[in-house]
């Protein structure tokens, strides 16, 4: 992604980024890169950019803000061109300027290429030892594989070779896009921590490009169809004359571990991963929790985005009537990832605003996704009381977070972590709820249709990768 090993100073829970790779033989690929990238922007809003192989050069174009605001009309001209991969980001403990922002791009013994990448690696600082590199003349692990990929291609190695090369020593998550003259690699990481799909560009009677993405609605906003999704430690490389894939790294052992939270809150909810809409996920969820949480009440109101499904399915399963209490500004991002706690605490107003009529006297059933520090909830059940409402039952459709995230998103560290030191009675008492239950992990995974297939770290400690003693904090693989 965009970090440093460490955990963020200012201990935020961000998204992972996401990253987009098109071919469109005899066509401008840049405008198609930026509506598959407006489709990813919930997962990046702190910076966007694009890079493309056009005139036999690669041009790169990147800037904070969000993809909207980063591409102009000129500049998508000048990425014309049929080769183009993007990237929209969340910093972690990495620079959060525009110079950090991604594509990277390096030019090594007559070649260029750029890079963009979803994910976070664990072993970063030995791997710039190994290399003599002291790591903090780099703005990120993504900017440190794409210098020592430059090594690699200085000593008469290919792009593609330089990769394997480089990623077999690396650790930890992640999903790549590479671009370099007239093809476009496709990587993941040996566990899949981080999705990443492919799909076709034209109709059912001829293949116009290829394409890849993190989630299946950036292929579907382009008009492309969904092929697969790219198995752990392959790489895919898309050309004008094809794609061809290569089991690049080996695969872990054990099954896909895809972040679970891709399932609760990171993904769009019309987002297929490993075969289950997400929708249809969130709203099992809802249906289990209230098999397991039960309470009395008037109304079943969801936090949106991701809380409405969950929500809808608690009201079906529970009989209580489903309504609305909740207005969402579409125009402030995620307060789950604010660049820092003021703005996070500040835009939950700016982001939530209460329908009073829908709330006054009710007893009110509220379901979230999940509950991180626990600030923002705390302020939204007191924006709830504020308006009216007799009751507020909280109920949260995965488990406690309790466990730090290496893997590609940026959380406190575990003494920041509400779950992690608090009974559940203690965790009410700090919210100012009425009641508060969380979804049991073995019905979490029911309700994705999944069983080991994923990794639950951040709810059970137990890592399906190593970790670094330094970065750690507790944590058990």
């Amino acid at each position: 992604m965009t970090s440093t090993p460490e955990i963020s100073s200012d201990g935020q829970l961000k998204e992972a980024c996401g990253v987009v790779g098109i071919v469109s033989p005899g066509l401008d690929a840049s405008p198609l890169c930026f509506d598959a990238l407006y489709a990813l922007q919930h997962r990046g809003q702190e910076s966007a950019g694009m890079a493309a192989f056009t005139n036999n050069h690669i041009t790169v174009v990147k800037d904070n803000g969000l993809v909207s605001h980063v591409f102009s009309d000129a500049a998508l001209r000048a990425l014309a061109g049929s080769h183009v991969i993007g990237h929209t980001r969340y910093s972690t403990s990495g620079s959060a300027n525009w110079t950090a922002a991604q594509p990277v791009f390096r030019s090594a013994a007559g070649t260029d290429f750029a890079l963009g990448h979803n994910g976070n690696l664990t072993n970063t600082l030995a791997l710039a030892a190994e290399a003599g590199i002291e790591y903090t003349s780099m703005l990120s692990d993504s900017d440190l594989v794409a210098e020592l990929m430059a090594r690699e291609i200085e000593e008469g190695a290919t792009v593609s070779q330089a990769l394997a090369t480089v990623l077999a020593k690396a650790e930890g998550a992640f999903s790549m896009v590479i671009l370099e003259a007239g093809a476009i690699h496709a990587v993941r990481d040996p566990h899949g921590f981080r999705p990443l799909c492919l799909g076709t560009l034209g109709d059912a009677d001829a293949v116009g490009g290829w394409m890849v993405a993190s989630e299946s609605p950036a292929l579907d906003v382009v008009g492309a169809t969904f092929v697969r999704e790219i198995h752990p430690g392959e790489m895919v490389t898309l050309t004008s004359a094809g794609v061809t894939a290569t089991q690049l790294l080996e695969p872990a052992e054990g099954p896909t571990k895809l972040c679970i939270f891709e399932f609760v809150y990171f993904a769009r909810p019309d987002t297929y991963l490993m075969g289950h809409q997400v929708h249809t996920a969130r709203r099992r969820m809802g249906e289990q929790l209230a098999a397991v949480a039960p309470v009395e009440a008037d109304i079943v109101m969801g936090v949106p985005d991701s809380g409405v499904p969950a929500a809808e399915g608690y009201a079906k399963a529970s009989g209580t009537p489903f309504g609305y209490g909740l207005v969402k500004n579409r125009y402030i991002g995620r307060t789950f990832i604010s660049p820092n706690q003021s703005h996070r605490a500040a835009s939950v107003k700016r982001k939530l605003n209460p329908l009073r009529e829908n709330i006054e006297g009710q007893r009110l059933i509220v379901v979230d996704d999940s509950i991180v520090r626990g600030t923002t909830t705390k302020a939204l059940v007191k924006m709830l009381r504020e308006a009216g409402a007799a009751e507020v039952h909280l109920r949260i459709s995965s488990p406690p977070f309790a466990w730090p995230c290496y893997f590609g998103i940026d959380t406190p560290t575990r003494d920041d972590l509400l779950a992690a030191h608090h009974t559940l009675e203690e965790m009410n008492d700090f919210i100012g709820s009425d009641s508060l239950a969380f979804l049991p992990l073995d019905l979490l995974r029911r309700a994705i249709g999944l069983d080991q297939e994923c990794c639950d770290a951040c709810l059970t400690g137990n890592y399906p990768a190593p970790v670094p003693v330094t970065l750690s904090l507790g944590a058990r693989w």
